[in-house]
């Protein structure tokens, strides 16, 4: 049984037991296995279709199809067995077996940062699209979910008309991803919204048919021209890392008034018209995504001739850097204004928690500046050891949080995972050398840590509480 859409051409068709599925099945290409293109193959195949992951890299293709997920993300493991086990998840390093057997074909590859330039290095959105298109000798939507610089998709759209033999029957279209890193299966499947950048209708049809499972839970769409799409997803990320700067620039204000940055940020929350997510004081944002994502979007405007426009990117980076020196220089103060020769427990490896993904990690880089500066910095995180040990060999790691406290002359808290907000402060007292803690994320509880001897300090805060100053006087 064939359904036929608008362009008359049949794509394959059956009933798929339960509601959840729908009814139009689809063979589905992801090309890019990494973070976002394993999620993407594995999350489409529980949902009810047939999908073939694609990479030149064979060891991720032999890892994934063994069972193995190659980074860290909750929830994962256990979709790819499922996956797996369902017989409609398969990978492969063939893109003319990819060609063949896909009707929509998602680009997932990654776009980082030029060497030498703060623009996106589109190298491999590029190699993706060239090394497909020559296999694409039917009607097919290839469909782009990279983080590109405005203007990308349209150039891409010239390049498959160009290379493929299905000619102007190879479409382009651009459908941003929004993944959260320890929330990207949620993400995948459970949306907040959708948007579908396209050129026609039948790319429209051929998207929400991809997309039925999740649309039938009453997502948000928005569709809209390639432009747009590849501008949402930079537009985003840059009012985050605003959000997220605005209130550690206030940070900074009340470290030089004494004031208190986190009793600042919970009355600001309270306006609807600013409310409190992200609005948390701190070290800083890091990762793969957004530090990258607003330097190329400042660069791209540049090149258009609208820089000024964005130029208050330029701040929200030097912002969210000072935070990382500022919060060595509070590490350096609680130790008497030298680190040398001191042993420093650092809690945290990873950009956030959830994830082994260190990349432009805030924690790794006050590890090694307080390396640099003379002191022995001992690294504990539950998930991005390995990474970071690869990494950056020259800082010593742990097993545990209490071992890696051990003897420490102070300890930084520069990743907020849960393990690290349940220490108990006794606990940790009893393995220290000296009872100094510098809260870089804001996780802890002042009031407690206090309570149990330590010399408490985060970033934004007084070096005394309130009630304290009132105690002593």
């Amino acid at each position: 049984m064939v359904a036929r859409h608008g362009s008359g051409h049949p794509l394959p068709y059956r009933e798929r037991g339960g509601a959840q599925f729908g009814g139009v099945l689809m063979r589905l290409t992801v090309i890019g296995t990494g973070y976002l293109g394993a999620t993407h193959a594995i999350c489409m195949a529980v949902m009810g279709h047939e999908v073939l992951g694609v990479d030149v890299d064979t060891s991720k293709i032999e890892k994934l199809a063994s069972g193995q997920v190659p980074f860290f993300e909750p929830g994962l493991p256990e979709l790819l067995t499922k996956a797996l086990d369902s017989g409609r998840l398969r990978f492969t390093t063939s893109f003319a077996e990819a060609g063949d057997f896909g009707d929509v074909h998602f680009i997932c590859v990654g776009t980082p940062q030029q060497a030498d330039s703060e623009a996106a290095d589109l190298t491999y959105v590029d190699a993706a699209v060239t090394m497909l298109a020559p296999c694409l000798r039917r009607r097919a939507l290839v469909v782009g979910k990279s983080t590109v610089p405005v203007g990308t998709a349209a150039r891409l759209a010239g390049l498959l008309r160009e290379l493929a033999p299905a000619g102007n029957e190879a479409e382009l279209a651009w459908n941003p991803e929004f993944l959260r890193e320890g929330f990207a299966v949620d993400d995948t499947m459970r949306p907040d919204r959708l948007v579908l950048g396209v050129t026609s209708a039948w790319a429209e049809e051929r998207l929400r048919d991809a997309f039925e499972p999740v649309l039938a839970q009453g997502v948000p769409v928005k569709v809209t021209d390639l432009q747009t799409a590849e501008l949402v997803k930079v537009a985003a990320n840059s009012f985050l890392a605003t959000k997220i700067s605005y209130i550690n620039a206030m940070a900074e204000i009340c470290e030089a008034t004494g004031a208190d940055v986190h009793d600042l940020a919970e009355a600001l929350a309270y306006d609807d018209r600013i409310g409190g997510r992200f609005l948390r004081p701190g070290l800083g944002f890091g990762g793969g995504c957004l530090p990258k994502d607003i330097r190329a979007f400042a660069h791209r405007a540049e090149e258009l001739g609208v820089g000024q426009a964005v130029g208050f990117l330029r701040e929200i980076d030097g912002i969210n850097r000072r935070r990382r020196a500022r919060t060595v220089d509070l590490v350096v103060e609680i130790c008497g204004g030298d680190v040398a020769g001191k042993r420093v427990a650092a809690l945290g490896a990873a950009f956030k928690p959830n994830s082994d993904d260190i990349r432009d990690a805030p924690a790794l880089d006050v590890a090694e500046r307080l390396r640099a500066a003379g002191a022995t910095v001992v690294v504990y995180d539950p998930a991005a050891l390995e990474s970071a040990r690869r990494a950056h060999p020259g800082l010593e790691y742990s097993t545990s949080a209490l071992d890696a406290a051990r003897g420490a002359d102070v300890v930084v808290l520069l990743t907020e995972w849960n393990e690290f907000r349940e220490i108990a402060p006794s606990a940790m007292a009893a393995v220290v050398r000296h009872r100094k803690i510098v809260d870089g994320r804001h996780a802890l509880d002042p009031a407690g840590w206090r309570a149990a001897g330590w010399e408490y300090r985060a970033l934004g805060r007084p070096t005394v509480a309130p009630l304290e100053k009132e105690h002593r006087r």
